[in-house]
């Protein structure tokens, strides 16, 4: 076990792929940090190249989807439901198919090439979007003044559209799961100075990414709201161009982790094996020793060594060892036959968790709504600021990140450290309960959603105005947008460190893509709701909720079933946290030193 000064700091990130900790050395066996395999770190030297890259990719990418619905209502001339099946399937390609990056990536070809190839594409996917609204012949001609039917898209406007996005979904697939754990990569934690410059990692990548958030949904959407598409689009094609050049330029600096083999094909393994010897006896407690393959993690392996637990008991049998499954040296002789403890408990790892990972799922559609129907309300609002400005709608998202800009660092400076005092866990609150936080906002935030929508469509059907908007300030939309910030606050960022500490050391990258594939969940229940509700509701002459024109529809009562699901969700939420059991977990004692005294608590549940 570390040092108790250290213990907090290395706790609070996660480690390379190449990095050992003092306890891993003592773990594995070795006595002499002469037989650990050391490399020199990147460092600080490498930030530049890798925040530089990620910045102009996420404000690239961010630019684009913020006013996307806009761009499909407006360009395309898609009808509202389509639109919103655009987004929510495309939605759930891009964040699904990081796990396969992810895969890729520990397997075969590392961090460092799969963030490149994933670039490339990425840039690839901007151009062809840039193309759309430049060139007369890749979407439909403008709408004429007085015509109520504009011309929809062809099937080659469609596809060129469709490849565009596809391009996209392939260059997320390689960024999103590997950019963290590259800029990881490029400190050693084996050094208290690797250690801080991994924390001081994680605290420029959030800082430059909500700063990134606020530009792409204020100036890249005033451009292509106000300006013009092509300038909107040609932007982030260039900045996405300029993270390339860069990514490239540091090559010199960075540190390189070869690929360690995915974790998946163990997985599998561990099933397999379990599988063939499950007419197995397993023993009792008491008479365990030398029953289970449990053999020394190699001396440079970054992971913690996991003990054996009762928890998928089914799974112990991969472990028992038969005649002539071990070798002299210790290995075993069929990987499809017999498993280590290690195997078996990371496999578990995993399981434990996918019921926490699918609760996030209802919450995350709640937040997600800022980005589809909160556009269409928008549109339908007096958006003026003064006389001669208008605020673009893909920009009101702003406010929620306003919200999160504000409470993080109040939360982190006054409010933590008091709650810290009472509950004398490390972060005031558990990660489970920060989770459960989030989804109760989400829930208020629909709610406050569907009053505010049915307030904004009763006074549209009372002033009948002849472009269908409100006399009402599109600022009414400001509450459930404060309420999503709250939600992503508390949900979103507990999701993302409770997935990156929970997960065994060598699955970093699967834990990136994880929140990727609950927003993707999102997605496609959102597309599956969409289409329900279009499909049934409405008849004996009542437009449906979600029809074309949201003066007619009840896009409330839409909110209102959202909010619903969010408590059921919630309940069911509350029943699997209460059952979970933490790998570790850190409790602060309050006494005379302050706190100065961590203690690393094993299996403590919500």
């Amino acid at each position: 076990m570390e040092d108790k000064k250290n213990n907090k700091s290395s706790m609070s990130s996660p480690l390379p792929e190449n990095g050992v900790s003092d306890e891993e050395k003592q773990t594995s066996g070795s006595d002499s940090p002469s037989k650990t395999r050391r490399r020199k770190p990147g460092g600080w030297r490498a930030m530049p190249y890798v925040l530089g890259n990620e910045t102009f990719e996420r404000l690239a990418s961010i630019g684009l989807l913020a006013n996307f619905m806009q761009f499909l209502l407006e360009v395309f001339h898609l009808d509202q439901v389509s639109a919103s099946n655009v987004l929510n399937i495309w939605g759930g390609v891009t964040n699904f198919i990081p796990l396969l990056g992810a895969f890729i990536c520990d397997a075969y070809i590392g961090r460092f090439w799969t963030i490149a190839f994933a670039s490339v594409f990425e840039m690839m996917g901007m151009l062809a979007l840039t193309m759309i609204p430049w060139l007369p012949k890749l979407h439909p001609p403008p709408c004429k003044m007085g015509q109520h039917e504009c011309k929809k898209p062809n099937n080659s406007q469609m596809g060129f559209l469709v490849m565009g996005l596809g391009c996209l979904s392939i260059g997320s697939a390689g960024i999103r799961p590997c950019s963290i754990p590259f800029g990881v990569d490029q400190f050693d934690s084996t050094t208290d100075e690797g250690r801080k410059g991994i924390a001081s990692f994680f605290n420029w990548y959030y800082t430059s990414f909500t700063l990134v958030l606020i530009i792409a949904v204020t100036v890249v959407v005033y451009i292509q709201d106000s300006v013009s598409w092509v300038l909107g689009f040609g932007i982030p094609t260039i900045l996405i161009f300029l993270s390339i050049i860069l990514f490239f330029i540091g090559t010199k600096v960075y540190v390189y982790v070869k690929p360690q083999g995915s974790i998946f094909s163990s997985f599998i393994q561990v099933f397999v094996a379990s599988y063939k010897k499950r007419k197995l006896m397993l023993p009792d407690e008491c008479e365990s020793n030398g029953v289970f393959y449990d053999p020394l993690l190699p001396e440079w392996s970054i992971v913690k060594k996991l003990p054996l637990t009762h928890k998928y008991r089914w799974l112990n049998k991969a472990a028992i060892v038969m005649e002539d499954e071990v070798n002299t040296d210790g290995t075993c002789t069929n990987k499809w036959r017999l498993c280590s403890i290690q195997q078996i408990e990371e496999l578990k790892c995993i399981l434990k968790i996918i019921p926490i990972w699918s609760a996030g799922i209802i919450c995350f559609t709640a937040i997600g709504q800022q980005g589809t129907f909160t556009i269409s309300q928008a549109l339908k609002m007096d958006r003026h600021l003064g006389p001669n400005f208008q605020i673009p709608p893909g920009s009101l998202s702003v406010i929620s990140m306003i919200t999160v800009g504000i409470w993080l660092p109040v939360y982190d400076r006054f409010i933590m450290p008091s709650v810290t005092k009472i509950t004398r866990i490390e972060g005031g609150i558990t990660l489970l309960q920060r989770i459960g936080i989030g989804m109760v906002f989400s829930i208020l935030s629909m709610v406050v959603a569907g009053i505010t929508e049915k307030a904004r469509r009763n006074s549209a059907i009372t002033h009948n105005s002849p472009d269908g908007i409100a006399p009402v300030t599109v600022m009414w939309l400001a509450p459930q947008l404060v309420l999503m910030g709250f939600a992503e606050a508390f949900n979103i960022l507990g999701q993302i460190e409770f997935y990156n500490k929970e997960f065994p050391e060598n699955m970093s990258s699967v834990a990136n893509s994880l929140f990727s594939c609950t927003v993707a969940g999102a997605s496609y229940i959102s597309s599956l709701l969409v289409n329900l509700l279009h499909n049934t509701t409405g008849g004996h002459g009542h437009p449906d909720w979600l029809t074309n024109d949201i003066n007619e529809g009840r896009v409330d009562n839409y909110y209102y079933l959202i909010a619903g699901l969010g408590v059921l969700n919630l309940f069911y939420f509350l029943y699997v946290a209460r059952r979970y059991q933490y790998k570790t977990r850190t409790v602060v004692d309050d006494g005379i030193k302050g706190y100065a005294d961590v203690h690393e608590l094993h299996d403590m549940k919500y």
